[in-house]
């Protein structure tokens, strides 16, 4: 046995995952190799990982949907020959009389019951010792279960905005809309990241959205739109110059069509 077949089988054994043969075989390979028992360490580590990181929240759906896709790729039970059925059995016209001789194909035998399964376990295991591997590859870089979740369900906006007000040269500025109410931009010359919030955005017509511009100079650039909403947490597109205006427009459904602003804006907020 090769380090590479033992691997597979440590990572099952961590997992409590043995057929009695395999778990056999384990035991001999780690016998007559010691060296081998950094790997096996390894994998237990990891093992007590999953059983105690991932607590009793329940995943979001589509992390259940991948994994379960993931184990339905495994390799699954192979398909059993069906059996001979009495139609292809020839029967005597009588219990007298003389048995025809009738040609058949010569018969193919398949691999032993044996074999199939020795590659079933084989496979299975490996697909195992790969989602062990990857949860190792986690542990290593320092990240833990609830770390991974936690940057799936937060925003991209609010992310940034966190980053932002966390950053040494991270400021902000507030301005008035145009109808009352204020809005505040936050932005980080060295993280190029603008992000604007407000829970005072005025109502606008139907078929009508927010678009974020970019004023440098003369020159709007276009950086984005959201809808309305009672908080806005928006992110803007685009690359950031220190001293850019920042400034709102009410436009059509999906923005501007031909990237110039169409109304006076609603708010404009110096950076400089």
């Amino acid at each position: 046995m090769n380090e590479k077949d033992f691997a597979e089988l440590s990572a099952g054994h961590a997992l409590d995952a043995l057929s009695a043969d395999d778990e056999q075989a384990y035991q001999q390979a780690l016998a007559a190799h010691p060296e081998w028992e950094e790997l096996v360490d390894t994998d237990a580590q990891v093992a007590g990982f999953l059983a105690e990181g991932a607590g009793e929240e329940v995943p979001p759906a589509h992390v259940r949907d991948r994994l379960l896709a993931q184990i339905g790729s495994l390799p699954q039970r192979m398909p059993v020959a069906a059996a001979s059925t009495p139609e292809d059995v020839v029967q005597p016209e009588s219990a007298f009389a003389p048995e025809p001789v009738v040609e058949r194909e010569p018969i193919v035998a398949g691999p032993p019951t044996e074999a199939i399964q020795a590659v079933q376990r084989r496979n299975w295991t490996r697909g195992l010792f790969a989602l062990v591997a990857s949860a190792a590859l986690l542990v290593g870089i320092g990240w833990g279960v609830g770390s991974i979740m936690e940057q799936v369900r937060t925003p991209a906006q609010v992310q940034a905005l966190e980053q932002i007000e966390a950053a040494p040269d991270g400021q902000s500025a507030t301005g008035q809309f145009t109808d009352g109410g204020e809005a505040e931009v936050h932005w980080s010359p060295s993280l190029g990241k603008v992000v604007l919030t407000t829970d005072d955005a005025p109502k606008i017509a139907d078929g009508r959205t927010f678009e974020l511009w970019f004023v440098r100079g003369d020159e709007p650039i276009a950086a984005g739109t959201f809808d309305p909403s009672d908080e806005v947490t928006a992110l803007l597109d685009g690359d950031f110059k220190p001293g850019d205006v920042i400034a709102i427009t009410v436009e059509q459904a999906g923005g501007s069509p031909d990237g110039k602003p169409t109304t006076e804006p609603i708010v404009a907020i110096p950076t400089a």
